[in-house]
């Protein structure tokens, strides 16, 4: 799928080689006349050379996708990681509020009948499930993201772009969750059953032998509910967070800001993004963590017996995760392109063909 689209890439309203200039600074630059034997000379200066070194890829080149893929495995699966003792204990507070009356309640009965240790239960398969997730997530986003602007046109992608990219992350989301599910049913086993499993080795084929393959897929639809409007709020608010900060609180464009000045906006607007992601799917996390402690118990069963009050227990630790998780993801996965030199266009700007039509150019 990432190679059937690079050609399109070429003609996407989000590529153009005056973008890609303009967002390190560098403008136009003149290039030499060709040499007696027909070939270009080299550049006669500096900045002409890094113009032309600047990028190891096209942008919705196969490479470029391949590239943003894993940049997606490494944001997600480490992060996600890193933050498997908030997330057991939010958790627990979920499916036993009554044991777990909240944050710093969680952390002192988990520490105290598990030890240090057990606040690690269930790494395994949140980096693995994560990993996969954040492969599928943000390296179908890119791709959708240019399936769908080519669809568009210039014009339209640029008055639809919320849309475009609400639609592009569900997308990728759809996919993602898919990969993520079966990791997901473990390690919510692993957290919230004691004395089920304390690995990944002893958890999926207890699962298998009890349920068979449902028993991994049984929580892909609550996943959906929770994961598709997290991922269109994290990645649709996010983009226009980004372009608003450059708009109305940094004081000189984005392309006069180094490379680590960039890195602070995407954290800010990261973070930004994430408290809005936690608001908008915990009911349905929720949901997933009783489904997977539960046997035989249907989505609707478990929203029910929650009730409304129900669905919202750890919100103040998810808000804190997903803030801090959100953050770290949009900045590491940032960083993975910076690394690696792939084009990163600036925040959209009005085609001039637009400002022609509506009267805004002379």
């Amino acid at each position: 799928m990432f190679s059937s689209v690079a050609h399109l890439a070429r003609a996407n309203p989000f590529n153009t080689p005056r973008l890609q200039l303009v967002h390190d600074g560098l403008g136009d630059l003149p290039s030499s006349p060709p040499g007696p034997t027909g070939q270009p000379r080299r550049p006669r200066n500096l900045a002409a050379a890094a113009v032309e070194e600047q990028y190891s890829c096209d942008y919705g080149s196969g490479r470029f996708f391949i590239l943003c893929g894993l940049g997606g495995i490494i944001s997600c699966g480490t992060t996600h990681t890193a933050l498997v003792p908030l997330d057991l204990v939010k958790c627990r507070m979920q499916v036993d509020p009554q044991k777990y009356k909240g944050i710093f309640n969680g952390f002192s009965v988990t520490l105290k009948e598990d030890g240090v240790r057990g606040l690690a239960k269930g790494w395994a398969p949140t980096f693995l499930g994560y990993s996969m997730q954040g492969l599928c997530k943000f390296g179908f986003y890119e791709v959708f993201k240019v399936l769908y602007s080519n669809m568009l046109g210039e014009e339209n992608t640029y008055l639809w772009r919320t849309s475009l990219y609400l639609a592009a992350s569900a997308s990728a989301e759809f996919f993602a969750d898919i990969a993520l599910a079966p990791m997901e049913a473990a390690k919510v086993r692993i957290q919230t059953q004691p004395g089920y499993a304390n690995t990944l080795r002893d958890a999926a084929p207890k699962m298998y032998k009890e349920e068979g393959l449902k028993a991994f897929y049984k929580g892909v639809a609550p996943l959906w509910m929770r994961q598709i409007p997290y991922t269109m709020m994290k990645f649709a608010c996010f983009e226009r967070t980004v372009e608003a900060l450059y708009k109305f609180v940094v004081p000189k464009p984005r392309s006069e800001c180094s490379k680590p000045e960039q890195l602070v906006v995407t954290f800010v607007a990261g973070y930004i993004a994430g408290v809005f992601c936690a608001i908008v799917s915990h009911p349905a996390d929720s949901v997933v963590s009783v489904l997977n402690k539960e046997k035989g118990s249907s989505a609707s069963q478990v929203l029910k017996r929650l009730g409304f009050k129900g669905v919202w227990k750890g919100l103040f630790a998810r808000i804190i995760m997903i803030g801090t998780l959100t953050a770290l993801q949009w900045f590491i996965y940032d960083s993975v392109k910076v690394y690696f030199r792939l084009p990163r266009p600036p925040p959209p700007e009005m085609p001039e063909s637009l400002k022609k039509k509506l009267g805004l150019t002379q």
